[in-house]
């Protein structure tokens, strides 16, 4: 077995390879750029080599950097994590070249399946269905626009080289085929250096489900079950699930026969995911094959109990799978949620910052994969993802209620994040239902997320949760508010709640009554923690907690309450406060996320109307077009191509 291996990648990928390497007894090499200094998985790793400025380009996707790490450590192969050059063929022949073993598949597969076009030819050439589209690149925003027409709108643009949701877009018409056109072919050459495009038609109402496949350079050829990656926004997964609750057992076999068979193909040996668009009528068709570990391969591993990473590290090494087809049980179901830096109540736009708090949840069924600490820097070069949160249960329910629980107690702050959106998507009813497509966020979210609803029943456990809580911050300096029984108090927030409190032990909880009802709280909880965990009636809540302008904010299932708590005059004289109002910022155009400035389309003088492409600026790997809202005149451009700005910071001055 290999003595020392050199991971190309950073985050939580490189984390979660160095952790099987460890168990493995194998020593690890991080490679790190400016912006990692001290990041995790240079912490984790046996050796550590710089390899150059924050920008990948300049770090991560810099072959001879990693080559060179390689023979500066003695590294003898390379696991490339997924993404930067993971499905780079001219990284993999200078491994080769240099006597370094790739941990991947082999030149053919890479080759074959890493370019998107070729992939969809040689598919439909051995007989596999493939989406109608046009395989050949497109020359030009003119030539989008025709082929475009040809397929039939609604299609979708894709960069060849692409993957993880970057380089796509959906066009409906002329103008948008132009302007994604132009923003695919941006997005692709910044993040993988090739800017092919090809069209194809956008599939409505499908299903992403992929199958895991595990090869062997002794001819043994296996598939791993399903995964459902439907829940998607802008082509990038959000949730996934193994297995599938649409696939059955026949839909399996078909859909994994077809994936071993294109595997074979191009004599795949390593651990690869094919994907397929399924409809509503069961028929699949093959969309492409990632030659490299999928982002959601955890659930996979939790319901077969078979570890990738250690397959990918022990078939590089020459070893024969121990696996037989026979032997694949999935066992039990499994939920990843991804959590990004992003401000779901704003467009889901990039955030940067200090990871001021950060706590992870814990359980036997819990299982967190990240990079990053409390401290971590999540900065605007790399994605925004924070860590995967993956939930398991002997059912789906199990798994996403799990997957509930953990989200409650997931403590976050010093960024915006996601996790409030992540917790209302599981708890919807359609996708506990397992009513799944593609477009499940755009519909359920037409006009993007603004925090879950609260039934009337949850919302008066949070206000006894924050009764209880109010009563034991004020019971530091005056300890007979708890001593006194049937004490009176108003809780609000919009739905004013009259609560009467008897106290019968301090120290485990009250009684709170609410109209006609008697809520009994018990909770361990101590004035400091920003988590509260307490019984409300026998049923379990848990909620984040902080202070806020004189209220108890507590955010739980992806709603966030905030609760006064006052005596009766209190909260009368609290009704005669002034609210304070906002300044317009109409007349600017604002930058909505840190990041920098591709394009600024107008001038000084400018006449522009509502709807009109503004600026480009690119956060993350994703560029983002800002709009005008209204019809307006130009009267100072403040910002320009190449500038870094903050959030809210001004690009355009109106008149």
């Amino acid at each position: 077995m290999f003595k020392k291996i050199l991971i190309a990648n950073r985050g939580e990928i490189a984390c979660r390879v160095i952790r099987t390497a460890r168990a493995m007894g194998i020593q690890t090499v991080a490679v790190y750029s400016d912006a990692d200094d001290g990041a995790m998985h240079m912490r984790m790793a046996d050796e550590a080599v710089h390899i150059g400025p924050a920008a990948a380009a300049e770090s991560y996707l810099v072959i001879d950097k990693i080559i060179d790490a390689c023979k500066k450590t003695g590294a003898e192969a390379v696991h490339p994590g997924y993404g930067f050059l993971s499905e780079n063929q001219a990284f993999a022949d200078a491994l080769d070249a240099a006597g370094i073993v790739f941990i991947g598949p082999g030149k053919k597969a890479i080759a074959s399946m890493g370019d998107k076009i070729a992939s969809k030819k040689l598919a439909h050439a051995a007989g596999v269905n493939t989406v109608p589209g046009h395989m050949d690149l497109i020359n030009d925003a003119d030539h989008a626009v025709e082929i475009s027409r040809q397929i039939g709108y609604p299609v979708m643009i894709k960069a060849s080289a692409g993957g993880g949701g970057k380089g796509m877009r959906i066009a409906h018409n002329d103008e948008e085929a132009r302007e994604g056109f132009q923003s695919a072919k941006n997005e692709a050459i910044s993040s993988f250096g090739d800017d092919r495009i090809f069209i194809e038609k956008f599939v409505v109402d499908p299903r992403h489900i992929e199958i895991q496949v595990l090869a062997d350079k002794h001819g043994t050829c296996l598939y791993l079950g399903e995964r459902e990656c439907s829940v998607q926004r802008r082509h990038q997964k959000v949730v996934e699930e193994a297995p599938s609750p649409f696939v059955d057992e026949a839909l399996r076999k078909a859909m994994g026969e077809q994936a071993v068979a294109l595997a074979r193909e191009v004599e795949y040996h390593s651990a690869g995911t094919v994907e397929f668009i399924v409809g509503s009528d069961r028929n699949f068709y093959f969309l492409e094959m990632n030659t490299r570990l999928q982002v959601e391969h955890p659930v996979t591993e939790l319901v077969t109990g078979i570890d990738l990473v250690e397959q990918m590290i022990r078939i590089a090494y020459g070893e024969k799978l121990a696996l037989k087809q026979e032997n694949i049980k999935l066992k039990g179901w499994a939920v990843e949620s991804r959590l990004y830096a992003e401000d779901p109540y704003r467009g889901f736009l990039p955030s940067i910052g200090r990871l001021s708090r950060y706590k992870a949840p814990k359980g036997d069924n819990v299982r967190v994969d990240t990079g990053v600490s409390e401290g971590s820097e999540i900065t605007m070069f790399y994605d925004p993802m924070i860590a995967k949160l993956v939930t398991y249960g002997e059912t789906r329910e199990a798994a996403i209620d799990e997957m509930r629980r953990a989200l409650d107690a997931y403590e976050v702050s010093g960024i915006s994040h996601n996790i409030n959106f992540l917790n209302a998507v599981v708890s919807h009813p359609r996708f506990r239902a397992g009513n799944l497509t593609t477009g499940f966020i755009a519909e359920e979210y037409p006009d993007g997320f603004h925090g879950a609803p609260l039934s009337d029943e949850t919302f008066e456990k949070l206000v006894a949760v924050a009764t209880l809580v109010h009563l034991r911050y004020i019971s530091r300096s005056h300890k007979d508010v708890v001593e006194k029984t049937a004490e009176e108090w108003v809780v609000s927030e919009g739905k004013e709640r009259s609560v009467a409190v008897s106290v019968e032990d301090a120290d485990k909880g009250i009684d709170v009554e609410i109209g006609d009802k008697t809520l009994e709280v018990r909770s361990k909880w101590k004035p400091g923690k920003r988590r509260i965990k307490a019984k409300v009636d026998g049923e379990e809540v848990i909620a984040q907690l902080e202070f806020y302008r004189g209220s108890i904010r507590l955010t739980h299932g992806g709603a966030v309450v905030e609760l006064a708590v006052r005596r009766p005059h209190a909260a009368r004289l609290a009704e005669l406060m002034p609210i304070k109002v906002a300044p317009d910022m109409s007349k600017f155009l604002l930058c909505p996320m840190p990041g920098m400035v591709v394009a600024v389309n107008v001038k000084e003088g400018d006449e522009v109307k509502a709807g009109q492409p503004l600026a480009v600026v690119e956060a993350m790997k994703m560029e983002n077009i800002l709009r005008a809202e209204q019809d307006a005149v130009v009267a100072a451009v403040k910002a320009g191509a190449g500038d870094v700005l903050a959030v809210d910071d001004v690009i355009l001055e109106f008149e």
